[in-house]
């Protein structure tokens, strides 16, 4: 039977861990990669037995998940996070896939947010690579929405099952969340040299919300897909205007 190494990077994440590490507790290994947390992240992990490692010199996420493979020893890595929660129909799935010869498997994310599970809005379907051999895939990288690249061609297939995701427990959790993910968009495309104005983050503001509320039907998520169409638009608008003052004054911090 092939081997799995679940593979997490970290960061504060005391009180969504237990749950996602007791959702994995049948894979081979669980390498865990913190990046300087200050609560009890680490304590956790270190209770259900996991590999720990420290590396506090963050470059963005693709960066940090490929350190984060780096220790893995099985023959699949399996890349999850620490909101998010395996099923047992998931667990059964890429129990079968890793048996089936190399290939990308995708898996899809089913959302909870503020009291239900949001299936519109662009948010489902979710389908997201995760699953691959070891030394056979990598993550570029990029600092946010980072992408697992296919250099061998490896097929692409799809599992059943769905990957649960809670993606933040409170307006104030999504808040800082979009506030470090903005940043971070904002520093990537700095980097290339690309600018942007007030009103392109307004318009781009604007356009998130009718996308998301309308045209992808949030409206059918009822009072939950109208909220997140607001405070996705709103992240839109900063991860913008954080572009605009990072650049505006031609300095870019690395």
């Amino acid at each position: 039977m092939p081997t799995i190494s679940a593979v997490l990077i970290v960061n504060n994440e005391a009180s969504t861990l237990p749950d996602c590490l007791k959702s994995i507790s049948w894979v081979d290994e669980i390498i865990i990669l913190d990046s300087g947390s200050t609560d009890n992240t680490v304590t956790v992990a270190q209770e259900f037995s996991a590999k720990i490692f420290t590396n506090t010199d963050w470059q963005g996420f693709g960066v940090q998940r490929e350190r984060a493979a780096s220790y893995a020893t099985s023959d699949w890595i399996f890349m999850i996070d620490a909101d998010e929660r395996v099923t047992p129909e998931l667990k059964t799935a890429i129990q079968s896939a890793v048996t089936q010869g190399d290939a990308i498997w995708q898996i899809n994310r089913l959302a909870w947010c503020f009291g239900r599970f949001i299936k519109h809005s662009g948010m489902h379907p979710d389908w997201i690579p995760r699953l691959y051999p070891r030394n056979k895939a990598k993550f570029d990288a990029t600092r946010v929405h980072e992408r697992l690249t296919n250099h061998l061609n490896l097929p692409v297939r799809r599992l059943d099952g769905v990957l649960l995701h809670y993606p933040f427990d409170s307006i104030r959790h999504q808040q800082q969340k979009a506030a470090h993910y903005a940043e971070e968009w904002a520093l990537q495309r700095a980097a290339v040299g690309k600018k942007t104005s007030m009103t392109s983050a307004v318009l781009h503001a604007l356009a998130c919300f009718i996308r998301m509320y309308i045209f992808r039907l949030g409206f059918l998520d009822g009072r939950q897909g109208l909220l997140l169409a607001l405070l996705l638009s709103q992240s839109t608008f900063v991860k913008y205007a954080e572009l605009w003052q990072l650049t505006h004054n031609g300095n870019v911090r690395s």
